[in-house]
């Protein structure tokens, strides 16, 4: 049970008005602070927007491993897969590799 749910049990289920308010109130703290930390990029998301703008200027039509990717790139494997799975109008497919057998490619559509 998370707070948010914690907090709307209380108030279905509370006959005292005081604490069904102080349960209302923690929400709209909650949501407002919710609504803060949505409005502004984190520093993770400032740092990989260039990465990600890149590996949309290197996919074409034809699928592309992230193993490629990330040796163009020279990041790590899984984070040019997180970050491929964020570019814009990006399509995964699945392809057989000799001795690899199956893997995610990314390319355009």
């Amino acid at each position: 049970m998370n707070q948010r749910e914690f907090f709307n049990a209380v108030i279905a289920d509370t006959q005292n008005a005081e604490i069904a308010e102080f349960a209302v109130n923690a929400l709209q703290k909650m949501d407002e602070r919710n609504a803060k930390r949505s409005a502004s990029p984190s520093k993770t998301q400032i740092e990989n927007a260039p990465l990600i703008a890149r590996i949309a200027e290197i996919l074409t039509s034809e699928p592309m491993l992230a193993s490629d990717i990330a040796s163009t790139l020279g990041i790590s494997v899984n984070k040019a897969s997180a970050l491929a799975k964020k570019v814009e109008g990006v399509v995964v497919t699945d392809v057989k590799v000799k001795g690899k057998g199956v893997r995610k490619a990314y390319s355009i559509a």
